[in-house]
């Protein structure tokens, strides 16, 4: 019999290698081929690469063409739009074939995390107090100081630096244009919360679990660092911000500490509608109470990933995940659109 065909979908870089941000989106290659690597070692699978750019006829015309039985979505969107991110899962539910991961609700909700923060507040799930702000001047800021600024519907720690937290009116205003015009808006502004960050990761394969909390250890002798996980401390080894943040896995938590993070984190993974696996980030004021930074369904899953860290925590080897997921991902339900409208959508595609 012919193994299944998967095919490991991410994004083509766009951004050229010099860019600041460029780590975070040129990363996906090599993770994509090791991710066939490990299907075709391990699981068995025939495999096929596509790297996605901007044009989305060209996931039509390759599936059509391809015609794997599953796809491996590690496709993070494009810097140019983002939201490419659930346009990509909504096209694969759209054909109606398995793919891992979360579908385009999550995606679309967890992406927007503006629109996030109210939905976790509104289900009585704690996070920080929050403002949002879409253009200039910045309005008089109703939070505690110090606020930490974002950019609102970016991922992977990208906007994130020491200047990020601010301590003044006068300091938000600054960074608050500068990430409208790097980022675009909106902004979120965020009460920073002082204490130990926690990351909780999530598998649902079938029956959702938690792994054991990991954490984010910060200086404690440094005092004019804030104590925030920054775009260099997650993708630059070498930076200052990388070699003073090291993760812990597990981390040095009681178990009543670690199931309560572990419950909310369940219920939050819920109310996003993830599926398969994600990750739910915390800060932990002094007091032991937690608050949500954001939900992360689909991060990053490479074998030197913190979520391969939460994995071996939990021993659950690497390449057993990896291919659990595709097994899983063939055995969920799925239901292709019908025929004619699969065939009116490839009509609309432009003349090559």
């Amino acid at each position: 019999m012919t193994a299944p065909l998967v095919l490991v979908l991410y994004n083509h870089p766009l951004l050229p290698g010099d860019h600041p941000d460029a780590d975070s989106e040129h990363s996906i290659v090599d993770i994509a081929s090791r991710m066939a690597e490990i299907l075709e070692g391990d699981g068995g699978f025939r495999t096929t690469l596509l790297g996605l750019k901007q044009d989305p006829t060209a996931l039509w015309t390759e599936l059509r063409r391809r015609k794997p039985a599953v796809v491996f979505n590690l496709f993070e969107g494009n810097v140019e739009n983002t939201d490419t991110e659930s346009y990509v899962a909504g096209l694969l539910q759209w054909h109606g074939i398995p793919f891992t991961g979360s579908p385009l609700q999550a995606l679309t909700l967890a992406r927007a995390k503006h629109l996030a923060k109210p939905l976790l507040r509104g289900a009585g799930l704690p996070t920080a107090d929050f403002m949002v702000v879409s253009e200039l001047p910045v309005p008089p800021c109703n939070l505690e100081w110090p606020v930490i600024v974002k950019p609102a519907q970016q991922d992977a720690s990208v906007g994130l630096n020491q200047d990020s937290v601010c301590i003044d009116q006068l300091q938000l205003e600054q960074r608050v244009q500068y990430i409208l015009e790097t980022y675009g808006a909106p902004v979120l502004v965020e009460e920073f919360i002082h204490g130990r960050e926690f990351n909780v990761a999530l598998v649902e394969l079938p029956e959702l679990e938690c792994l054991p909390p990991a954490e984010i250890v910060f200086p404690s002798t440094r005092p004019d660092f804030w104590p925030i996980l920054t775009y260099d401390g997650k993708w630059k080894p070498g930076t200052s911000d990388y070699e003073i943040t090291p993760p812990k896995y597990p981390a040095d938590i009681s178990p009543r500490m670690a199931e309560r993070l572990s419950t909310i984190a369940k219920h939050a993974y819920r109310l996003m509608g993830c599926k398969d696996y994600a990750r739910v980030d915390f800060r932990m004021k002094s007091n032991g109470r937690p608050f949500i930074l954001e939900v992360n369904p689909n991060p990053e899953i490479s074998a030197t990933a913190g979520f391969a860290g939460c994995l071996g925590s939990a021993n659950i080897p690497h390449q057993e995940f990896i291919v659990r997921l595709i097994r899983h991902a063939l055995n969920r339900p799925q239901g292709p659109i019908p025929n004619f409208a699969m065939n009116r959508c490839l009509s609309l595609q432009p003349a090559s």
